[in-house]
């Protein structure tokens, strides 16, 4: 049960950055974008941004799942 408690909140914490992070003055000032010019011109598109935050979008949804059917299971383990 512990287990899938900690997957579900890593799901949720991971697609919070995920959605958040491209927007975020983090993004344009980071090491890896000034080392690699080219890199930069392509991140900072708005698709490239948006596909990263809709994989973000995704991952919290797994992680709503995961804890939705922690709480189904235990709530079906409590009626028996």
């Amino acid at each position: 049960m512990i287990t899938r408690l900690l997957l579900a909140a890593y799901f949720l914490e991971a697609g919070l950055v995920l959605i958040v992070a491209p927007w975020s003055s983090f993004w344009e000032h980071n090491f890896f974008l000034t080392r690699l010019p080219g890199l930069a011109r392509i991140l900072s598109s708005p698709f490239v941004r948006g596909g990263i935050s809709g994989i973000g979008a995704i991952t919290a949804l797994a992680g709503l799942a995961e804890l939705g059917g922690l709480f189904a299971s235990r709530g079906a383990k409590a009626r028996r």
